[in-house]
């Protein structure tokens, strides 16, 4: 999966693609990229199909189930033909690129460029992590960018649960339109039979990863979903209930996914569904690079099957700056952002030991290494990161490939700060 879509929509070089790739236990198998079709087969047992990975416009790639064939890829979800990415590169900076940065004074510029130098340092650096990219936006314009070798402004990798704000964008977009309610009963059918306890589970204990479901050891059904293209709302919404819904903090990548299904079910339109994260959100923001990818029912993984550049996840923040409004329209309700940064009932054990609180679908960081106190950004593994500062407005977009000793975000987001003189 992580092979097709860095394939054919990231952007990346060859040497990057082998290098930077999940799934690195199929390297051994027999691999084939068809150019033509946009598809991958990973050969895995004599007696099976291959498994297939199939690419389409503006949705990446989509895994089908054990034992599905090419036959399959013809009726795959796919972007009404009415729709086409639009190209916005030449529209001013933050729908486009054009005039997106600005020069800080010169003191202050060399004192962020030194930080960053370290930033990209990496294992040998004052904040650890292996980082590809960083961009500074300070009062709308991008103050500082820079990238590793390969990486470039338009070049876009995966964001790992980075993607659950995104998805938590979809539920605060729902309720704007007053289809959802986060305090009343999740509006998933397959919760609906009398007497079904996790009837009970509302989006607001799914958005803090508090929905009570069952997760063995911590874990959830995402490996299911990824390793054997089981329809990811399925496999979420067939678990158990063995906790009271808002007392237990698990993360659980299967609560993101349901709460996008709600989304879904309560919008009721599967024809117009396909396009509605493009429509609704990412092309309004000028996130045009920006991938959700699916399921092959329709059902968008914003677990964390999202592929962006470091620049979109950028515009993303400065929605949140601006409490949910672009251009002049309410995307987001008033005063989404406070709910989404605010400390959920649950936490993180880590919390307890000086760690990131969690809000909802979002990492809290206020007060962390003399951060202001609102201080929340999107999280995803291998160090992906986009940290919102209302109060100096500014957003510092962080995207590594982390392997040792993780990236150490609040100190390196408290000394940018410092570095510009905030």
């Amino acid at each position: 999966l992580h092979l097709c879509t860095a394939t054919f929509s990231s952007g990346l070089p060859q040497n990057l693609i082998d290098s930077t790739g999940s799934g690195q236990q199929a390297k051994g198998n027999e691999t084939k990229i068809d150019n033509a079709a946009k598809t991958v087969t990973v050969k895995f047992a004599e007696d099976m199909e291959p498994r297939i990975a199939a690419w389409r416009p503006g949705l990446g790639c989509t895994q089908l189930p054990i034992g599905a064939t090419m036959e399959m890829v013809k009726v795959l979800p796919r972007l009404p033909d009415t729709l086409t990415i639009p190209s916005l590169d030449a529209q001013a900076w933050p729908m486009g690129d054009a005039n997106a940065t600005m020069k800080l004074p010169v003191a202050q510029e060399k004192a962020v460029a030194a930080v960053l130098d370290d930033a990209f340092r990496s294992q040998q650096g004052a904040y650890k992590g292996d980082t590809w990219g960083v961009v500074v936006i300070k009062d709308g314009k991008i103050v500082a960018e820079r990238y590793a070798a390969g990486f470039g402004a338009h070049v876009s990798h995966r964001t790992n649960s980075m993607c659950k704000s995104v998805g938590a964008s979809l539920v605060g977009i729902g309720v704007q339109k007053g289809i959802l309610d986060i305090h009343a009963k999740a509006p998933l059918a397959a919760w609906r039979k009398p007497g079904d306890p996790r009837a009970e589970i509302t989006l607001n204990h799914i958005l803090h990863m508090a929905s009570g479901l069952y997760t063995e050891s911590g874990r959830n059904p995402q490996g299911e979903i990824y390793g054997s293209g089981a329809p990811a709302s399925e496999v979420s919404m067939s678990n158990i209930i063995d906790a009271k819904p808002g007392e237990r903090y698990v993360y659980a990548g299967s609560d993101t996914i349901l709460a996008t299904r709600a989304v879904r079910e309560a919008y009721n339109n599967d024809a117009e569904w396909i396009s509605f994260p493009h429509r609704e959100l990412l092309w309004k923001l000028g996130m045009t690079r920006t991938l959700v990818e699916t399921d092959w029912t329709g059902d968008f993984i914003t677990s964390g099957q999202c592929w962006s550049t470091a620049r979109d996840f950028g515009r993303f923040g400065l929605l949140y700056l601006n409490d949910g409004i672009w251009n002049g329209e309410r995307i987001l309700p008033t005063g989404w952002s406070d709910y989404v940064s605010t400390l959920a009932p649950a936490q993180p054990a880590s919390r307890a030991r000086g760690g990131a609180g969690y809000g909802a679908q979002f990492w809290v960081y206020g007060g962390m290494e003399g951060l202001p106190e609102a201080a929340y950004s999107p999280g995803g593994a291998l160090g992906q990161y986009a940290m919102i500062i209302p109060s100096k407005n500014v957003v510092i977009v962080r995207r590594g490939l982390d392997r040792g000793e993780g990236f150490k975000l609040a100190k390196f987001s408290a000394d940018v700060l410092k570095a510009m003189g905030l």
